[in-house]
């Protein structure tokens, strides 16, 4: 079986996030963001570059719980897709897109923070049997075994 993979970006948070429900009762996390660009020059040192602006969209529980964890100058490492779509401005259509996130953290070489490891759930879900393989151990993390599973 091949590996299933996403787009992916990093990047900062150029606006406080905005976190709004549809009318449908679905939540929505919008936010301006900024990746940086860098060109190597020809004695192999690095030119920083002006960086670029984006919209980033985020939906549903993930969307809720990354608007409680990220601000404005956070740096995060996003995977998910771009979505391309167009507007009508002053009578013209414009193309834009944007990158929605399906899952989204903050960036390890740039961010300091701790874990915790308490389960999400109650005992009782975490005891029934997964369809991912082996159980969680929670002193030692996720085994390395079964889809979405790495040591940590």
């Amino acid at each position: 079986m091949s590996i299933d993979t996403q787009q992916s970006i990093s990047g900062f948070i150029a606006t406080q996030p905005r976190l709004t429900v549809g009318e449908n009762g679905v939540s929505r996390l919008h936010a301006r963001i900024g990746i940086e660009h860098s060109r190597q020059e020809s004695d192999g040192s690095f030119t920083q570059l002006e960086p670029t602006f984006h919209d980033l969209a985020i939906f549903r529980k993930t969307a809720e719980e990354a608007a409680s964890r990220f601000r404005k100058g956070d740096r995060f490492i996003a995977s998910g897709r771009v979505h391309e779509y167009t507007y009508e401005k002053d009578g013209q259509q414009v193309a834009a897109e944007e990158f929605i996130a399906s899952r989204i953290g903050h960036d390890l070489a740039r961010t300091r923070y701790e874990v915790d490891r308490t389960p999400r759930r109650s005992s009782v879900d975490q005891d029934a049997p997964s369809h991912h393989g082996p159980s969680r151990d929670p002193v030692a993390g996720a085994h390395a075994s079964g889809p979405g599973r790495a040591s940590i």
